[in-house]
């Protein structure tokens, strides 16, 4: 059989379970789960893999993770590793779609949190589920191994909690068979059903930053005799605008601190403030210098204010970087599924995807794929569609994707995961 033929059974394979893509879609939409919760998403998943008859189902892993296992009826020594993330944010869901999310969290750590699939997680389980539908009807065609990853815990899990892609590698979900190839991709603001890649870091290493400031505690009528932590804590915000100028202009990074706990009420000065934020930098080398200014900045802040601090880096996540001998070889394939005219280079992004983990240790690719109502000036900026809802990015509460681009996604699966499996799609030198 061509390969021909088989492209065009998998291209109908796909739009045949396009509706059911959506429903999974909408349903993990409305029903969403924080990372390291993933429970009812991971049933879903389990069962669904179960009922096509896949050679193996492993669930439980690092928490709530699923892997399947689909063996090729050819043979062939290649394996592919086929990866969504399954989590969502602690973020308001106001799309504004019939099937939002109403769901409150009560019982996550420093909740209550809303919870939605602000980030487009729902897109990527559901896009994965309908590819595995399809590769398993052709699976007398594939000659290899198609391995579907199901990752919790993407957006990282509670700073207590081991979880995500570096502990499902730690449990040895991808050890037997060990891939040849790790791929998935991250729907985006781009126009609907466009393949953006990049040559090098796709996205930014990222660590997680936790400053405890101490002083002590006192009643607010008194400020004198305590040590108030606030001011230098408003200081060391201050003071992070200025570490930008401190690292190469030309390779960008950005310090956010994304939350503050203060232990007190209004008329309490409180004993510590702690600051939770994020470090991304586009060239993870960079990292370390960051982190050391930003230890230097907080700690003599503080001490400046006669308070101390503590700061603490967790769950680093290195950079998901596109090999170019993975790249080339794969950009026939993006065009076949996409158009010649929707694949295109994107810029830098300090976003970070733990995929990271899989494609560093494995080789592949990661990339993105536009499902939002906008399109390219003359320029090349992009913009809003005449009447569309607009460019919304991931993480905001009005973030949205488009349900008929998803077949798109279901496509792309399935047409690398042939390209690799057969040798189309291998490193070149």
């Amino acid at each position: 059989m061509s390969a021909d033929t088989v492209y065009d059974e998998l291209d109908r394979g796909a739009a045949a379970v396009a509706d059911q893509v959506i429903a999974w879609r909408h349903h993990l939409h409305q029903h969403p789960e924080l990372s390291n919760r993933e429970v009812a998403t991971a049933t879903l998943i389990a069962d669904h893999l179960n009922s096509l008859g896949l050679d193996d189902v492993r669930t439980g892993i690092a928490g709530h993770g699923v892997v399947g296992v689909l063996r090729g009826g050819q043979p062939g020594e290649r394996t592919i590793a086929l990866r969504a993330d399954t989590d969502a944010l602690p973020v308001v869901d106001l799309c504004g779609v019939d099937f939002a999310s109403q769901v409150i969290d009560e019982d996550y750590p420093g909740g209550p949190f809303p919870v939605s699939h602000a980030c487009g997680h729902d897109c990527h389980t559901a896009m994965l589920l309908g590819a595995a539908s399809v590769l398993a009807d052709v699976r007398d065609r594939l000659p290899g191994t198609v391995v579907f990853v199901f990752q919790p815990a993407e957006e990282g899990p509670p700073v207590d909690e081991p979880g995500g892609a570096k502990q499902m590698l730690a449990e040895g979900a991808l050890d037997d068979p060990a891939p040849t190839m790790a791929f998935g991709f991250h729907v985006t603001p781009y126009p609907k059903g466009y393949i953006g890649y990049r040559v090098g870091n796709q996205f930014g290493a990222s660590t997680l930053v936790k400053i405890v400031l101490t002083g002590r505690q006192v009643h607010g009528s008194t400020p004198w005799m305590g040590i108030d932590p606030m001011p230098a804590a408003g200081a060391i915000l201050t003071g992070i605008g200025q570490l930008y100028r401190q690292v190469d202009a030309f390779d960008p990074i950005t310090v956010s601190i994304g939350h503050i706990e203060d232990v007190g009420r209004f008329n309490i000065i409180g004993q510590t403030v702690t600051l939770w934020g994020t470090i991304r930098c586009a060239v993870e080398s960079d990292m370390g210098e960051a982190q050391r200014r930003l230890h230097t900045l907080a700690v003599n802040t503080a001490q400046a204010y006669n308070c101390t601090a503590t700061v603490d880096y967790l769950q680093d996540v290195p950079a998901v970087h596109n090999r170019a001998e993975w790249m080339e070889p794969a950009l026939p394939t993006f065009r076949r599924v996409a158009g010649d005219d929707r694949v295109l280079q994107t810029p830098a992004t300090l976003g970070y995807d733990d995929v990271s983990e899989f494609v560093n240790r494995y080789g592949g690719l990661y990339v993105t794929l536009g499902v939002q109502d906008s399109e390219f000036d003359a320029d090349g900026k992009i913009g809003a569609t005449a009447g569309g809802r607009g460019l919304i990015p991931n993480h905001n509460p009005h973030f949205y994707a488009d349900d008929g681009t998803l077949v798109t996604g279901v496509r792309l699966h399935c047409h690398v995961s042939y390209d690799h499996l057969t040798g189309l799609l291998v490193p070149g030198d």
